[in-house]
């Protein structure tokens, strides 16, 4: 496994949080999915001793790249033990792909079962943070192995297929939405995509109504991607923090974490 560490101040992502502190290892390698395709994966440790709890963070579908990985490194800062696997690359999948692939939903399952796998990373359920097409492999992930995951982290998630026809994108969401018991916790900016909002939204009552715990964030005057964008005005700067603290004390609620941060 070829290994960087990564030492000393951290900034976060490049999105004008503040530095931390904390010392953050990054490494690398690659595991097998199901049907034998490698799949690239980066982990994150925190500084200390573990075990850490442990979160499944699942890229968006413009690719595994410097703001994802400067996103992990948060995570890991926070004090979770965070694998991301690359779902797009392994498969020489192009950047921004329109249509979803299912065979892809094989890589992050296997970056589940890597990541559980780990010895320093804590027994039990596992969080998740997805970003854009991310949730959506996390919400099927939760319908096929909903005892593994604690909760969900969507920032600005789709919540429906991105193959499912047009009627279907407007009017309704992912059939898992009605099947999934684990809790989510959506963010997603007031000025990001109208469809995303209305089927966030939709997902948002439709869970709520079948009494599964959620929450939606919604930021005012922030834009589609408002955490990475290279634009971020002032409000987009602050929507990100008060985001990140936001899915750690989801993560932590969820996970039974102690207040400093460690699994009970």
């Amino acid at each position: 496994m070829k290994r960087l560490v990564i030492a000393g101040a951290i900034l976060a992502s490049a999105l004008g949080a503040p530095a931390l502190a904390n010392t953050v290892e990054l490494s690398k390698t690659t595991i097998k999915a199901a049907d034998g395709s490698e799949v690239p994966v980066e982990i994150a440790k925190p500084a200390g001793p573990g075990p850490f709890p442990p979160v499944l963070f699942i890229h968006a579908k413009r690719g595994y790249e410097g703001d994802e990985r400067a996103h992990v490194r948060e995570l890991a800062a926070q004090g979770f033990l965070v694998v991301a696997p690359d779902w797009q690359s392994g498969r020489f999948i192009e950047r921004w792909p329109a249509a979803h692939n299912p065979e892809t939903e094989l890589d992050v399952e296997a970056g589940l079962d890597y990541l559980k796998s780990l010895p320093n990373a804590c027994k039990g359920k596992v969080g998740i943070v997805g970003l854009s097409r991310g949730p959506y492999y996390a919400i099927r992930l939760a319908a096929k192995r909903g005892d593994d995951i604690a909760a969900i982290v969507s920032y600005y998630g789709h919540m429906q297929n991105p193959n499912a026809p047009e009627p279907e994108q407007l009017f309704s969401v992912a059939p898992e939405i009605a099947r999934i018991a684990t809790p989510i916790l959506f963010l997603i900016g007031e000025q990001d995509y109208e469809l995303r909002r209305m089927n966030g939204g939709r997902a948002f009552y439709s869970l709520w109504e079948r009494g599964v715990p959620v929450e939606y964030q919604e930021y005012p005057m922030a834009r589609r991607a408002f955490d990475f964008r290279p634009d971020q005005t002032p409000e987009e700067k602050i929507a990100t923090r008060h985001a990140r603290e936001r899915a750690k004390n989801w993560l932590a609620k969820w996970m039974k974490l102690s207040a400093e941060m460690k699994c009970k």
